[in-house]
């Protein structure tokens, strides 16, 4: 899957998101709003992963999904 499918259907791929990263709240998923630069960021600063980390975290998660 592509990242443009999840940032057409937010809505609905944002459950599944915060599964993976439950440390994420609602309002950081609704701040998102689809934006996986913001997301890889919100996901960086609450996890303490490396920008490169995260970036394959979420590719990995794309991949599944």
């Amino acid at each position: 899957m592509n990242w443009d499918r999840v940032e057409g259907n937010w809505k609905q791929f944002s459950g599944k998101v915060k599964e993976q990263w439950g440390k994420l709240t609602d309002d950081d998923l609704a701040q998102v709003n689809g934006n996986r630069e913001q997301l890889e960021g919100l996901i960086q600063s609450r996890y303490g992963f490396a920008k490169d980390q995260v970036k394959k975290a979420v590719d990995n998660w794309l991949k599944t999904h």
